[in-house]
């Protein structure tokens, strides 16, 4: 949402400083001028949009960014010897396309060299002038007003998107250390729970080993507690597992609320999580959070509805979002048939469709 914000203001700001230059290259008396003109503007705007888009999307390659940035420049320098003469000396053409360029440069580049390269256009502008015509203090004047104008626009705007961004990477890897940290910390407490129970089981063995040719009672009295202790050790790890896989889903939805507006998707919920537990509401977390992803990563929601009922014979959750695309029907992605074959393991059932645009994930869970 932020990104698309972003782009729709550079657009409007480049299409408005494109409006002078493009009547004039139409008002041109020469033909020849006129069409080089045209080209030029177009060259210009496609070069142009490609180097700001690709600045914006952060899946962008840095050496495509870098191409892209090339082409800006290489667009930029044509533009003066296709753009600049065409049109009346008194509209200053060139000195709104520099004074554009100079107020986008600082979107492409970093550190001070991004206000050196915007000074340099400015002065080009100047130059420009002096030599297609029209008054360069005139030039300069117009192309300064709009690099500063188009900087005070969009480059605020667009560094606190990456600002955010930043922000957003960090909470992940927040997320992803405390996720670490908790396995380690459940691995701690597995290796404290089986390392003296084990221990204590080799050396039972061991003795009933050796009794058993000796003392076939004694020996039977130690293979029985081998069995005991063994028995007991794994009634322990049943209870530390099944605490550790506990969750609670009311907490879960929170957490999936929060992340789907943080990404600017408008989200609601409803329902009584609070009265699911046990095994069910650890399917239906496992499912809540591969829904989630799946919105995230493969849809252009707006909005997103979670609602979760159940009564005695079963729990259904069902999310919806209105970025379905085309139709999908039953078809899961590689996540959703993971979680389709961990409920069905307990006889639930996951589907999922698509009408009118809104994709619908219906989840099942059969009461324990």
């Amino acid at each position: 949402m932020e990104r698309r914000a972003i782009l729709a203001a550079v657009g409007v700001m480049w299409l408005g400083c494109l409006v002078v230059p493009v009547i004039s290259v139409l008002g041109e008396p020469s033909p020849v001028w006129r069409w080089l003109g045209v080209a030029g503007v177009l060259l210009l705007t496609v070069a142009h949009a490609s180097a700001l888009h690709a600045a914006a999307t952060p899946s962008v390659s840095e050496r495509h960014r870098r191409l892209l940035g090339w082409g800006f420049a290489a667009a930029t320098v044509l533009s003066i010897f296709l753009v600049a003469p065409a049109g009346p000396d008194d509209r200053y053409t060139w000195a709104w396309i520099g004074g554009a360029t100079a107020g986008f440069v600082p979107l492409l580049l970093n550190g001070v060299w991004r206000w050196v390269a915007a000074a340099s256009t400015v002065v080009v502008a100047v130059g420009v002038g002096a030599v297609a015509g029209g008054s360069p203090l005139t030039h300069g004047v117009i192309a300064a007003s709009i690099a500063a104008s188009v900087i005070a626009t969009t480059v605020l705007p667009f560094r606190l998107w990456h600002l955010l961004l930043d922000a957003r990477a960090g909470r992940e890897a927040v997320a992803r250390l405390a996720v670490s940290e908790e396995r380690l910390r459940f691995a701690r407490d597995v290796h404290d729970l089986l390392g003296h129970r084990l221990a204590v089981i080799a050396l039972k063995a061991e003795l009933a080993s050796r009794l058993s040719g000796v003392d076939p009672a004694r020996s039977a009295a130690e293979a029985a507690e081998v069995r005991s202790l063994a028995s007991s050790a794994l009634t322990e790890v049943r209870e530390a597992v099944h605490g550790y896989r506990a969750v609670d889903l009311g907490d879960q939805l929170v957490a999936v609320e929060n992340v789907l507006r943080d990404a600017g998707i408008r989200c609601t919920t409803s329902g009584s999580p609070a009265e699911i537990s046990g095994e069910v509401a650890t399917q239906l977390a496992l499912a809540l959070r591969e829904g989630c992803t799946n919105v995230l990563r493969h849809s252009a929601a707006a909005w997103c509805t979670i609602d979760v009922s159940h009564d005695a014979e079963e729990t259904r959750m069902t999310i919806a979002n209105d970025g379905a695309g085309t139709p999908v029907g039953d078809r899961l992605s590689f996540g959703l048939r993971g979680t389709s074959e961990r409920l069905a393991a307990v006889g639930g059932t996951v589907r999922t469709s698509s009408r009118d645009g809104v994709f619908i994930l219906d989840v099942v869970v059969p009461a324990p």
